[in-house]
């Protein structure tokens, strides 16, 4: 642990940020399954599609992912979707 008051404060800081971006990451995570497995069944593919790719847009504009990995998630997920229809 550190002593100095900046350092105590910088540890703080970063404990909260990696808590709040495990968080953001996870609920991405959490959509994408949702949305693959509604593809898969076939039932509530087109919303559960869209609310994915809006997931996937902020979290590339956040900085969680990277604006080339959403875009190639969003990509798989749109290739998906056309087939199972």
């Amino acid at each position: 642990m550190p002593n100095i008051k900046s350092a105590i404060k910088r540890v703080n800081v970063t404990e909260k940020k990696t808590a709040a971006n495990k968080m953001k990451k996870s609920e991405m995570r959490t959509v994408l399954k949702k949305a693959k497995a509604s593809i898969a069944s076939g039932e509530g593919s087109a919303e559960a599609f869209k609310t994915a790719q809006i997931t996937l847009d902020k979290a590339a504009s956040k900085g969680h992912i990277s604006k080339n990995a959403a875009s190639r998630t969003k990509s798989r997920l749109a290739k998906a979707a056309n087939a199972a229809k």
